[in-house]
């Protein structure tokens, strides 16, 4: 199936019902005067490389992306939007996803050293979490509340990819391969779906999870006849933002497959997404060609901020 918002009053209608309910996840008081989905800069345009990916919030509220004005950099932004380094990599080394695990740690996915490296907290000691040479290069990660982590795996050059799990002390499985070009991966808000994509088969498939990292029962989820696919981050209703690449676009599909709206950014290549903030309800896009973070408002709070793991 393909899903479009067809006009702006089928949003209006979706934004006045959202509002109108008031549900508990959304922080009463300034609701009605929320700028929901207005997309803004962040960042200023050319701060961060082509490359510009992550993005993620700690638990202090703190925003990374990586590629910080030169590639093989993690960069983070203060609360008024100024960018700074916060490590080098390795050398041989490129970010690209980054999630946080329960004790406060930077994971990153190297795709260049084919490996997931470990920002420890509190030190900035850059060591290897994993590392296994089948990989083609890890590209994005998600992290479950008991510290499994999911990446996704392509190979841009022939269109495939495979699917990897991490375990908590590093062990690494293949999960899947023969697939499409996997790229945005992320965990259901009741962890028990794992969500992953293929940006050039346009499709998001949508597997069973259980609490030892397995996966079962695939079956599409979504997909779509244009443009591409990224990063993908869950709310805490268990709604999923989809950047589409290519398009310039963050689709907000519920749990269903139903499409609720679709937010235009200033640039046309959204890479992937994080939600932040004060109340968890800012959303965060990395945007490759204008090298810079835009910023939205959303009506419920991210997944990774209600459980702590940012």
């Amino acid at each position: 199936m393909v899903y479009r918002i067809v006009g702006t009053c089928f949003l209006i209608i979706i934004l006045v019902t959202l509002i109108g309910c008031k549900p508990p996840d959304v922080q009463q008081g300034n609701d009605m005067h929320d700028d929901l989905f207005n997309t803004k800069d962040l960042t200023g345009e050319g701060e961060f490389t082509s490359g510009i990916e992550g993005p993620a919030v700690d638990r202090k509220g703190r925003l990374y992306a990586v590629n910080f004005r030169s590639e093989g950099t993690v960069g983070i932004v203060d609360k008024n939007g100024t960018p700074g380094l916060y490590v080098q990599l390795q050398e041989g080394s490129i970010g690209n996803g980054i999630r946080f695990d329960r004790a406060g740690d930077m994971l990153i996915a190297d795709y260049t050293g084919h490996n997931i490296l470990k920002v420890l907290r509190g030190t900035r000691e850059i060591v290897v979490f994993a590392h296994h040479p089948g990989m083609n290069q890890p590209n994005d990660i998600a992290i479950s509340q008991k510290d499994f982590l999911f990446a996704s795996d392509p190979n841009w050059s022939d269109s495939t990819g495979m699917l990897w799990s991490i375990a908590p002390a590093g062990a690494i499985t293949l999960l899947e391969d023969s697939m499409g070009t996997t790229n945005g991966i992320e965990v259901s808000i009741d962890e028990k779906k794992l969500y992953v994509n293929e940006s050039v088969q346009r499709r998001i498939w949508v597997y069973d999870l259980d609490g030892k990292g397995e996966i079962s029962n695939k079956r599409l989820f979504v997909s779509f006849i244009d443009y591409g696919l990224d990063g993908m981050r869950c709310d805490s209703r268990g709604n999923l933002f989809v950047t589409r690449y290519g398009k310039g676009t963050v689709l907000m599909i519920s749990p269903e497959g139903e499409a609720l709206a679709e937010i235009k950014l200033a640039g046309k290549n959204p890479t992937n997404i994080a939600f932040g903030g004060p109340d968890g309800r800012t959303c965060f896009v990395t945007v490759a060609d204008r090298g810079c973070i835009e910023t939205f408002r959303v009506p419920y709070p991210g997944r990774a901020y209600r459980m702590k793991l940012r």
